[in-house]
């Protein structure tokens, strides 16, 4: 099975750039591209984090204005988990030194460990 995966994956164009990001490598690359499908049908790039689910959402009503907003949740919950394992990965394996800087910028604000993944 994972060899038809593999073969079905390296047809597509994507799948060769998509790994070039750190930390993802052949299954989360694959997960990705059969998550998200077609691309053109996402016509903005906010379309396509409101379908991963990782937009925050905005609680307000009159002059009141929410400190602590939280993720959708709305969309695929897969691609959700395929971003946030190549996060980890990305901060433990990459010599990519930005993604482990943002991270700890977002550590040092006083976000939680998961909080300043999926930021």
């Amino acid at each position: 099975m994972e060899q038809n995966i593999d073969a079905l994956a390296k047809e597509i164009e994507e799948y060769d750039l998509i790994q070039s990001i750190p930390g993802i490598g052949h299954k989360i690359a694959a997960t990705i591209l059969s998550e998200i499908g077609e691309i053109d049908r996402f016509d903005h790039p906010k379309k396509l984090v409101a379908f991963a689910g990782i937009d925050p959402s905005v609680f307000a009503s009159g002059k009141f204005t929410a400190t602590r907003n939280r993720i959708t949740k709305r969309g695929s919950r897969q691609l959700r988990y395929a971003l946030v394992m190549a996060v980890q990965c990305g901060l433990i394996r990459s010599r990519n030194t930005r993604i482990k800087e943002f991270y700890d910028h977002k550590r040092a604000e006083g976000k939680p460990h998961k909080v300043a993944l999926v930021a």
